[in-house]
Protein backbone atom coordinates (compact mmCIF):
# COMPACT_ATOMS: atom_id res chain seq x y z
CA UNK A 1 0.00 0.00 0.00
CA UNK A 2 1.08 3.72 -0.56
CA UNK A 3 2.00 5.40 2.30
CA UNK A 4 3.65 9.28 3.64
CA UNK A 5 6.29 8.09 6.13
CA UNK A 6 9.69 9.95 7.25
CA UNK A 7 12.92 8.84 8.28
CA UNK A 8 14.01 11.70 10.56
CA UNK A 9 12.52 14.42 12.46
CA UNK A 10 12.44 17.98 11.17
CA UNK A 11 10.12 19.69 8.69
CA UNK A 12 7.76 19.14 5.96
CA UNK A 13 10.11 17.83 3.85
CA UNK A 14 11.25 14.97 5.61
CA UNK A 15 7.77 13.80 4.58
CA UNK A 16 8.07 11.08 1.78
CA UNK A 17 5.56 8.78 0.31
CA UNK A 18 6.59 4.67 0.36
CA UNK A 19 5.47 1.55 -0.17
CA UNK A 20 4.31 -0.39 3.22
CA UNK A 21 3.07 -4.22 3.13
CA UNK A 22 -1.35 -4.26 3.72
CA UNK A 23 -1.99 -4.75 7.17
CA UNK A 24 -3.70 -7.87 8.14
CA UNK A 25 -5.98 -7.26 10.59
CA UNK A 26 -5.25 -9.66 13.53
CA UNK A 27 -8.27 -10.96 16.66
CA UNK A 28 -10.80 -8.23 17.17
CA UNK A 29 -9.32 -5.74 14.48
CA UNK A 30 -11.02 -4.30 11.38
CA UNK A 31 -8.63 -3.15 8.33
CA UNK A 32 -10.41 -0.29 6.80
CA UNK A 33 -9.83 0.72 3.48
CA UNK A 34 -9.06 4.92 4.40
CA UNK A 35 -10.66 7.36 2.05
CA UNK A 36 -10.25 10.24 4.19
CA UNK A 37 -7.68 11.14 6.93
CA UNK A 38 -7.82 13.93 9.72
CA UNK A 39 -4.94 16.07 10.13
CA UNK A 40 -3.80 17.72 13.70
CA UNK A 41 -1.34 19.70 14.89
CA UNK A 42 -0.60 17.02 17.12
CA UNK A 43 0.48 15.68 13.86
CA UNK A 44 2.96 18.24 13.07
CA UNK A 45 4.64 18.13 16.54
CA UNK A 46 4.93 14.29 16.35
CA UNK A 47 6.71 14.89 12.89
CA UNK A 48 9.08 17.82 14.39
CA UNK A 49 9.90 16.20 17.65
CA UNK A 50 8.83 12.81 18.05
CA UNK A 51 6.90 13.81 21.46
CA UNK A 52 5.10 10.71 22.42
CA UNK A 53 6.13 8.31 20.30
CA UNK A 54 9.90 8.50 19.72
CA UNK A 55 12.43 8.24 16.77
CA UNK A 56 11.25 7.53 13.02
CA UNK A 57 10.56 5.89 10.76
CA UNK A 58 6.63 5.93 11.29
CA UNK A 59 3.71 7.16 9.50
CA UNK A 60 1.75 9.54 11.50
CA UNK A 61 -2.16 10.33 11.05
CA UNK A 62 -5.16 9.22 13.64
CA UNK A 63 -8.22 10.61 12.48
CA UNK A 64 -10.15 8.10 9.75
CA UNK A 65 -13.04 7.81 7.57
CA UNK A 66 -13.24 4.76 5.31
CA UNK A 67 -14.73 1.28 4.36
CA UNK A 68 -14.10 -1.91 6.22
CA UNK A 69 -12.38 -4.26 3.76
CA UNK A 70 -12.24 -7.40 6.45
CA UNK A 71 -12.33 -8.30 10.05
CA UNK A 72 -10.86 -10.41 12.21
CA UNK A 73 -11.57 -13.32 14.29
CA UNK A 74 -14.10 -12.31 16.75
CA UNK A 75 -15.64 -8.99 14.96
CA UNK A 76 -19.41 -8.90 14.82
CA UNK A 77 -20.34 -5.47 14.99
CA UNK A 78 -18.55 -4.67 11.15
CA UNK A 79 -18.93 -6.18 7.75
CA UNK A 80 -16.53 -5.68 4.49
CA UNK A 81 -18.24 -2.53 2.92
CA UNK A 82 -19.82 -1.02 6.22
CA UNK A 83 -18.38 2.64 6.14
CA UNK A 84 -16.44 3.82 9.86
CA UNK A 85 -15.10 6.36 11.21
CA UNK A 86 -12.42 6.52 14.23
CA UNK A 87 -10.11 7.69 15.74
CA UNK A 88 -6.75 5.22 16.07
CA UNK A 89 -5.35 4.53 19.54
CA UNK A 90 -3.06 7.88 20.52
CA UNK A 91 -0.21 7.52 20.81
CA UNK A 92 1.00 4.32 19.50
CA UNK A 93 -1.47 3.49 17.17
CA UNK A 94 -0.57 6.15 14.50
CA UNK A 95 -0.94 5.14 10.21
CA UNK A 96 -3.93 6.96 9.09
CA UNK A 97 -1.71 8.67 6.40
CA UNK A 98 -2.25 5.57 4.21
CA UNK A 99 -4.22 3.41 1.59
CA UNK A 100 -5.05 1.35 4.51
CA UNK A 101 -5.54 0.81 8.32
CA UNK A 102 -6.13 -1.66 10.77
CA UNK A 103 -7.09 -1.37 13.91
CA UNK A 104 -9.79 -2.97 17.02
CA UNK A 105 -13.06 -2.98 15.58
CA UNK A 106 -14.63 -0.67 18.30
CA UNK A 107 -12.16 1.93 17.52
CA UNK A 108 -14.37 2.76 14.97
CA UNK A 109 -18.24 3.76 14.74
CA UNK A 110 -20.81 4.28 12.11
CA UNK A 111 -19.94 6.82 9.83
CA UNK A 112 -22.88 9.30 9.95
CA UNK A 113 -25.30 9.64 7.50
CA UNK A 114 -25.07 13.39 6.57
CA UNK A 115 -21.39 13.53 6.56
CA UNK A 116 -19.24 12.43 3.29
CA UNK A 117 -15.79 11.11 3.82
CA UNK A 118 -13.88 14.47 4.06
CA UNK A 119 -15.91 15.85 6.19
CA UNK A 120 -16.30 12.05 8.68
CA UNK A 121 -11.96 12.23 8.81
CA UNK A 122 -11.96 15.61 10.55
CA UNK A 123 -14.76 14.91 13.58
CA UNK A 124 -12.56 11.90 15.78
CA UNK A 125 -9.66 13.09 17.15
CA UNK A 126 -10.82 16.75 18.13
CA UNK A 127 -14.57 15.69 18.19
CA UNK A 128 -13.46 13.13 21.08
CA UNK A 129 -11.00 15.33 22.80
CA UNK A 130 -13.71 17.98 22.94
CA UNK A 131 -16.56 15.33 24.15
CA UNK A 132 -14.25 13.78 26.40
CA UNK A 133 -13.25 17.28 28.18
CA UNK A 134 -17.01 18.34 28.53
CA UNK A 135 -18.83 15.44 29.41
CA UNK A 136 -16.78 13.17 31.15
CA UNK A 137 -14.23 15.72 33.00
CA UNK A 138 -16.10 18.75 33.46
CA UNK A 139 -19.76 17.65 33.28
CA UNK A 140 -21.60 19.94 31.84
CA UNK A 141 -25.06 20.38 31.73
CA UNK A 142 -27.75 22.80 31.25
CA UNK A 143 -26.96 26.50 32.51
CA UNK A 144 -23.42 26.02 32.84
CA UNK A 145 -21.13 28.88 31.59
CA UNK A 146 -18.22 27.41 29.95
CA UNK A 147 -15.19 29.54 28.07
CA UNK A 148 -13.21 27.57 24.72
CA UNK A 149 -10.35 29.20 24.22
CA UNK A 150 -9.32 29.16 20.40
CA UNK A 151 -13.11 28.31 19.62
CA UNK A 152 -13.07 28.52 16.08
CA UNK A 153 -9.79 25.75 15.87
CA UNK A 154 -10.17 22.06 15.57
CA UNK A 155 -11.24 21.18 18.90
CA UNK A 156 -12.77 24.84 19.61
CA UNK A 157 -15.42 24.98 16.78
CA UNK A 158 -16.44 21.14 17.63
CA UNK A 159 -16.44 22.15 21.59
CA UNK A 160 -18.29 25.34 21.19
CA UNK A 161 -21.40 22.95 19.81
CA UNK A 162 -21.27 20.50 21.88
CA UNK A 163 -21.20 22.45 25.14
CA UNK A 164 -24.52 24.48 23.28
CA UNK A 165 -25.79 21.17 22.95
CA UNK A 166 -25.57 20.44 26.50
CA UNK A 167 -27.79 23.98 27.23
CA UNK A 168 -24.58 25.44 28.30
CA UNK A 169 -24.07 29.67 28.20
CA UNK A 170 -20.29 30.16 25.66
CA UNK A 171 -17.56 32.19 25.92
CA UNK A 172 -15.21 31.90 23.08
CA UNK A 173 -11.76 33.65 22.32
CA UNK A 174 -10.88 34.39 18.94
CA UNK A 175 -9.64 36.85 16.45
CA UNK A 176 -12.16 38.84 15.25
CA UNK A 177 -12.27 37.68 11.68
CA UNK A 178 -13.71 34.59 12.98
CA UNK A 179 -16.65 35.88 15.00
CA UNK A 180 -19.03 35.77 12.76
CA UNK A 181 -18.34 32.22 12.11
CA UNK A 182 -18.58 31.54 15.74
CA UNK A 183 -22.07 33.30 16.59
CA UNK A 184 -23.33 30.95 13.56
CA UNK A 185 -22.36 28.12 15.88
CA UNK A 186 -24.30 29.31 18.63
CA UNK A 187 -21.30 31.22 21.06
CA UNK A 188 -23.03 33.40 23.27
CA UNK A 189 -20.28 35.74 23.61
CA UNK A 190 -17.08 36.00 21.62
CA UNK A 191 -14.13 37.79 22.84
CA UNK A 192 -11.41 39.19 20.93
CA UNK A 193 -8.26 37.55 22.56
CA UNK A 194 -5.91 40.36 20.70
CA UNK A 195 -8.01 43.46 22.38
CA UNK A 196 -9.69 42.31 24.84
CA UNK A 197 -8.41 40.58 28.04
CA UNK A 198 -10.90 37.51 28.66
CA UNK A 199 -10.66 37.50 32.81
CA UNK A 200 -12.50 41.26 32.30
CA UNK A 201 -15.61 39.52 30.39
CA UNK A 202 -15.89 36.13 32.01
CA UNK A 203 -16.56 35.61 35.79
CA UNK A 204 -17.82 32.53 37.86
CA UNK A 205 -17.94 30.13 35.05
CA UNK A 206 -18.14 26.31 35.50
CA UNK A 207 -15.86 24.90 33.36
CA UNK A 208 -12.86 26.22 31.11
CA UNK A 209 -11.62 24.36 28.16
CA UNK A 210 -7.86 25.57 27.36
CA UNK A 211 -6.36 24.26 24.29
CA UNK A 212 -3.21 26.48 23.82
CA UNK A 213 -1.45 26.39 27.54
CA UNK A 214 1.11 30.10 28.61
CA UNK A 215 -0.06 32.22 30.43
CA UNK A 216 -3.91 31.00 29.79
CA UNK A 217 -4.08 28.36 32.18
CA UNK A 218 -3.45 30.68 35.43
CA UNK A 219 -5.36 33.67 33.82
CA UNK A 220 -8.66 30.81 33.44
CA UNK A 221 -8.68 29.81 37.22
CA UNK A 222 -9.74 33.32 38.29
CA UNK A 223 -12.76 33.22 35.87
CA UNK A 224 -14.12 29.93 37.57
CA UNK A 225 -16.31 29.65 40.23
CA UNK A 226 -15.53 27.96 43.47
CA UNK A 227 -15.34 24.41 42.59
CA UNK A 228 -15.24 25.26 38.72
CA UNK A 229 -13.01 23.16 36.43
CA UNK A 230 -10.02 24.21 34.23
CA UNK A 231 -9.52 20.79 31.27
CA UNK A 232 -6.23 21.56 30.13
CA UNK A 233 -5.46 19.77 26.27
CA UNK A 234 -2.12 21.07 26.72
CA UNK A 235 1.56 19.58 28.18
CA UNK A 236 0.96 17.74 31.26
CA UNK A 237 3.97 19.69 32.70
CA UNK A 238 2.18 22.96 32.46
CA UNK A 239 -0.68 21.56 34.15
CA UNK A 240 1.82 20.82 36.97
CA UNK A 241 2.59 23.75 37.99
CA UNK A 242 -0.90 25.44 37.97
CA UNK A 243 -2.70 22.40 41.10
CA UNK A 244 -1.49 24.15 43.99
CA UNK A 245 -2.43 27.80 42.48
CA UNK A 246 -5.98 25.84 41.90
CA UNK A 247 -6.26 24.34 45.44
CA UNK A 248 -5.67 27.51 46.50
CA UNK A 249 -8.58 28.88 44.35
CA UNK A 250 -11.06 26.35 45.36
CA UNK A 251 -11.35 24.85 42.11
CA UNK A 252 -9.40 22.13 40.12
CA UNK A 253 -7.19 21.53 37.06
CA UNK A 254 -7.63 18.54 35.02
CA UNK A 255 -5.08 17.58 32.29
CA UNK A 256 -6.45 14.49 29.36
CA UNK A 257 -5.54 13.07 26.16
CA UNK A 258 -7.86 12.05 24.48
CA UNK A 259 -9.22 7.82 23.99
CA UNK A 260 -10.82 5.70 21.22
CA UNK A 261 -14.51 5.55 22.46
CA UNK A 262 -16.90 4.01 20.48
CA UNK A 263 -19.95 5.33 22.55
CA UNK A 264 -18.55 8.84 22.21
CA UNK A 265 -18.59 8.45 18.59
CA UNK A 266 -21.50 7.77 18.47
CA UNK A 267 -23.13 10.12 20.31
CA UNK A 268 -21.24 12.75 18.27
CA UNK A 269 -22.52 11.07 15.03
CA UNK A 270 -26.15 11.48 16.61
CA UNK A 271 -25.55 14.94 17.30
CA UNK A 272 -24.17 15.51 13.49
CA UNK A 273 -27.38 13.51 12.18
CA UNK A 274 -30.04 15.63 14.15
CA UNK A 275 -28.17 18.60 12.89
CA UNK A 276 -26.70 19.81 16.02
CA UNK A 277 -22.95 19.22 15.39
CA UNK A 278 -20.93 20.00 12.29
CA UNK A 279 -17.07 19.86 10.83
CA UNK A 280 -16.06 23.02 9.39
CA UNK A 281 -13.35 21.79 6.67
CA UNK A 282 -10.54 24.55 6.36
CA UNK A 283 -8.70 22.39 3.32
CA UNK A 284 -8.53 19.50 1.48
CA UNK A 285 -5.68 18.23 0.05
CA UNK A 286 -4.48 14.94 -1.57
CA UNK A 287 -2.55 12.62 0.59
CA UNK A 288 0.97 13.17 -1.47
CA UNK A 289 0.67 16.98 -1.00
CA UNK A 290 0.93 15.67 3.22
CA UNK A 291 3.51 18.31 3.16
CA UNK A 292 1.98 21.40 2.24
CA UNK A 293 -0.93 20.50 4.15
CA UNK A 294 0.54 20.72 7.49
CA UNK A 295 2.67 24.28 6.39
CA UNK A 296 -0.80 25.23 6.10
CA UNK A 297 -2.14 23.89 9.35
CA UNK A 298 1.19 25.33 11.22
CA UNK A 299 0.35 28.64 10.17
CA UNK A 300 -1.97 28.97 12.72
CA UNK A 301 -4.53 31.09 9.91
CA UNK A 302 -7.27 28.04 9.08
CA UNK A 303 -10.69 27.71 10.69
CA UNK A 304 -11.79 24.01 11.55
CA UNK A 305 -10.40 21.05 9.99
CA UNK A 306 -7.73 20.05 7.30
CA UNK A 307 -8.55 16.50 5.58
CA UNK A 308 -6.32 14.52 3.57
CA UNK A 309 -7.85 12.48 0.76
CA UNK A 310 -6.82 8.76 -0.01
CA UNK A 311 -7.30 7.71 -3.67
Amino acid sequence: MKAISQDTLGGPEVLHAVDLPKPVPGTTEVLVRVHAAGLNPTDWKHRSTGYLIGEPPFVLGWDVSGVVEAVGRGVAIYKPGDEVFGMLRYPVGHGAFAEYVAAPARTFAPKPAALDHVQAAGVPLAGLTAWQALVDVAKVREGDEVLVHAAAGGVGHLAVQIAKARGAYVYGTASTAKHDFLRHLGVDEVIDYRSTDFTTVCDGLDAVIDTIGGDYGPRSLTVLRPGGVLVSLVASMEVAGLRDQAVDQGVRVESMICEPDLSALKSLAALIDAGRLRVAIAAVFPLDELGRAMELGESGRTTGKIVLTVP
